[in-house]
Formats: structure tokens, sequence, C-alpha cells
């Protein structure tokens, strides 16, 4: 506990930098190895993109039975069937794939489905997405999270500079990417709520790293003549606190979703996960390196040595 709670106090005197270049080479393998799973693999896709029928049902008797309810619904010939249990023991899940032969097709299912398992399970929701409304609602996705991530760009471009706007683009779009190639990595299911969470994780990823850019720019203000990569390193130790204080309370809210919320809320909740971890890594290993390359305009400088600001602070 000593070092967490020094840290918190006191900014520490950790060096960065030092280490950015290996960051860029771990990122740049992760982006490279996320789009290659993406098309290789290509991602488990859940009804809301794929199409077919969801089915939130309880039953009545105590807790479900899953393998008698799989055994009566795979003798149905309906194609693939997934049951999942959720919340309590006795509310399932039940997925079904589209059915040829249109709406009739899709009704005829669920009325197949509710005869079998009989009067013993209450079907509580209903869900029916046709191919057509995937297809749509993955362009829809996509379009919201590209136009995210140049709002964002857009956003810190007018805050504080153009190098700064590109930094968090870049950063925010390797978060995004990681998170799409450890969903295809994984085969974890890939609906709407995980689309909201990757775009929560760009929210949540670009707020940290305004927090750092703010102090980068207070900080080539303060120190004109300082050396840019100590003065990076300078504004990391001086937000660190702040970083470990945010990532660990939301990291406890998150967690519980992931232990407490069920089935609906899984995937959320590791897409949540994960963006908090690697949120939190590209804004100290990216987004802030990024701009030691693009550096912004720090104004009228002085060849003075990096030590005669900080003379000048401790001066009466």
């Amino acid at each position: 506990m000593r070092p967490i709670i020094t840290v918190l106090r006191k900014p520490p005197s950790i060096d960065f930098m030092r280490w950015h270049k290996l960051g860029f080479a771990f990122s740049i393998l992760l982006t490279l190895l996320s789009i290659g799973l993406f098309l290789s693999e290509g991602l488990n896709y859940g009804i809301d993109f794929e199409g077919g029928i969801l089915i939130e049902a309880r039953s009545t008797t105590g807790p479900a039975n899953l393998a008698d309810m799989r055994s009566k619904l795979d003798s149905l010939n309906l194609g693939d069937v997934s049951l999942q249990g959720f919340g309590n023991a006795s509310d399932v899940l039940i997925r079904l794939a589209q059915q040829p032969g249109g709406d009739k097709a899709q009704e005829a299912a669920q009325e197949k489905v509710r005869q079998a398992l009989g009067k013993t399970v209450e079907f509580r929701r209903v869900e029916v997405v046709g191919p057509e409304v995937g297809s749509e609602l993955i362009q829809a996705g996509v379009t919201a999270t590209v136009l995210a991530l140049i709002a964002i760009a857009i956003y810190v471009w007018f805050r504080f500079e153009w190098q700064f706007g590109i930094g968090a683009m870049v950063s925010t779009l390797h978060d995004v990417v990681t998170t799409v190639g450890l969903f295809a990595l994984f085969r974890l299911e890939f609906d709407l709520t995980t689309l909201a969470a990757i775009l929560t994780i760009a929210g949540y990823s670009i707020n940290d790293t305004v927090v750092i850019y703010d102090r980068v720019r207070e900080s080539t203000r303060k120190y004109k003549t300082m050396d840019f990569k100590t003065l990076i390193n300078l504004s990391l130790n001086e937000t660190l606190s702040r970083t470990i204080l945010t990532v660990s309370t939301t990291a406890l809210a998150v967690l519980s979703l992931l232990i407490f919320g069920g089935e609906v809320l899984r995937g959320f909740s590791i897409a949540m996960l994960w963006g908090i971890v690697i949120g939190t890594y590209s804004s100290l290993f990216i987004a802030a390196p990024f701009i030691y390359y693009i550096r912004p305009r720090r104004g009228n400088q002085a060849k003075k040595p990096a030590k005669a600001d900080a003379m000048a602070e401790g001066a009466p």
C-alpha cells in the first residue's frame, strides 16, 4: 500500500519516455494482430447484426434444466439453437437462427418452441431481427464509430492544436481496433451492447488523454526551455495519481457488472474492462509520446538549459 499512497501524495519520477518506442512497437504489433484476426476469423455477430430470434424465458418450476431444454429444441430442426443462463437460475436466453420464409416462418418457429417447452416455461421477451436490418445496423455502427473518432480529433484540435488532435485520434483508434481484435480472438458475441461499449471506450480514452494533454500544454507555457521529452515525463507523472484513481474506481464498477450483471451484460463488461486497461495504456504510451515527434508550438524559446526553468520557479 505504501507505494500507492506515495504516488497519490507526491508525483513520482517515472521515465515513461524511456519506454515509448517499445510501447509503439507493442501497439503496432497488437493492432496488426487485431486487424488480421478480424479479416481471417471475423466477429461472432449476435442476433442484432446476424439476424434471428431471441427469446428471454423463465422456468416457473425452479432452476432451468438447460440440457433438457436444449434436447427438446434440437429435435425441432430449427437450425442453430443456443441456450444460455443469465441472472437467476431460472432465467434462460434462447437464440434461434434466422428461419427461411419471412415473418410467418419466424412466428411459426416461436410457436414450435412454446409447444416444445410447454407451460412450465414463461416467455418474457421475444425479439426478431431480419438479416437486412442486421446489415443496416452494422453499417450504422461502423459509421457511428468513424464519426466519433473524427469528432474527437476535431474537438481536441480546437481545444489544443492539430498535433494533439492527431495524437488523440491515433490512440483512440488503437483502442477501438484492439477491442475488436479481442472479440475476434475469443469469439465473444458482438452485438449492439458491445458497440455501445466501444463508443464508451472511445469517450473514456479521450477523457484521460485530454487531461494529460492539458497538463502538457500548461507545462509548455510554464517551462518554455525545458527539454520536450522531460516535459512530457513531468506531465505524465503529475497526472498519474488522477489516472490511478480513475482507473481503480471505474474498474471496480465494471467488475461488478461482469460478476453480477449476468449473460446480458457480459460482452459489454468485458469490452469496458479491456477498454479501461488499453485506454490508460494508450494515453501514457501512445498519445503523449506521439506529440514528441510532431511538437506543438511553444512560443519564443531561448537557448537555455532545462535547469534554468526549475531554478527560476524556485526563486522568490
